[in-house]
């Protein structure tokens, strides 16, 4: 394609870095990221994905922008309480890069919408807040043959991982191999959380989604990054593939995605 002299005006920075350059951006520009969930951790990776000129980016999230999530949700702005979140998010985007164009899914994913929207796009970045759509998005991946982006927050710690079980690695079940009982894990709404750490960990989602898009780098693939805020710590831990995995490996007992919609 031929840039315009806006674009590279806007994208001057990406293509100087010699594993980007106007090819890269090029590749950014024709890419499609479905991003679940526009809220502390779907906020920062949309805007960057934004700004960095991924030309396709769809969100999916049922909710309506609250006086609450503005603590750390910074797509969204005070002037748009109770407006859908997924408009919110186009506003944002829209305000960034005209470049991009936002799909807005505003529905809560489930078993019967999952499937076609995750075969629409490139990579799957998965925000949500809830293990029952975690475990929905990790399985229609794998089906799908998708590349999934995940991260989370709760309180001071995050975690981020690359899952891609199709190139050889793990999958979320080789971790996690079924969601834990209700009231186990509190969530961000029972336990808090501190803004800024949905900051940190939504753009290193959003790194870890330009990688796999441009294809450069060490994939997170196989590994999972833990983050303590308060100590300012960051390591690693590998994750290989799970032998007994009731998903990616062969004595899966998964066969499709009906074990969600028994649920």
């Amino acid at each position: 394609m031929d840039f315009t002299e806006d674009q590279i005006h806007r994208y001057a920075r990406h293509i100087l870095l010699q594993d980007v350059g106007g090819i890269g951006q090029e590749k950014l520009l024709k890419s499609k990221v479905l991003v679940i969930g526009a809220g502390g951790l779907g906020s920062p990776l949309i805007l960057y994905l934004a700004a960095a000129g991924v030309g396709t980016i769809g969100v999916v999230d049922d909710d309506e922008v609250d006086l609450s999530n503005l603590q750390r949700q910074i797509a969204h702005t005070t002037d748009r309480i109770g407006m859908a979140k997924t408009a919110s998010a186009r506003q944002a985007v829209a305000a960034i890069n005209p470049d991009v164009t936002v799909v807005e899914h505003r529905m809560r994913l489930g078993v019967d919408n999952a499937n076609a929207l995750v075969r629409s796009y490139d990579v799957i970045a998965d925000g949500s807040d809830n293990f029952a759509t975690r475990f929905l998005v990790n399985d229609v991946c794998f089906f799908a043959k998708k590349t999934l982006v995940s991260a989370a927050v709760l309180r001071f710690d995050g975690q981020l991982a690359t899952f891609k079980p199709h190139g050889g690695g793990p999958c979320y079940r080789c971790i996690y191999p079924a969601p834990p009982p209700p009231g186990q894990i509190p969530s961000c709404d029972e336990a808090g959380v501190l803004g800024a750490v949905s900051g940190v960990l939504g753009t290193l989602q959003a790194t870890e989604v330009l990688k796999e898009l441009l294809g450069i780098g060490d994939s997170m693939a196989g590994r999972m990054l833990i983050y303590d805020a308060l100590s300012a710590a960051m390591r690693q831990v590998r994750v290989n593939p799970d032998p007994e995995c009731p998903l990616c490996s062969p004595k899966a007992v998964i066969k499709d995605l009906s074990v969600h919609r028994a649920k």
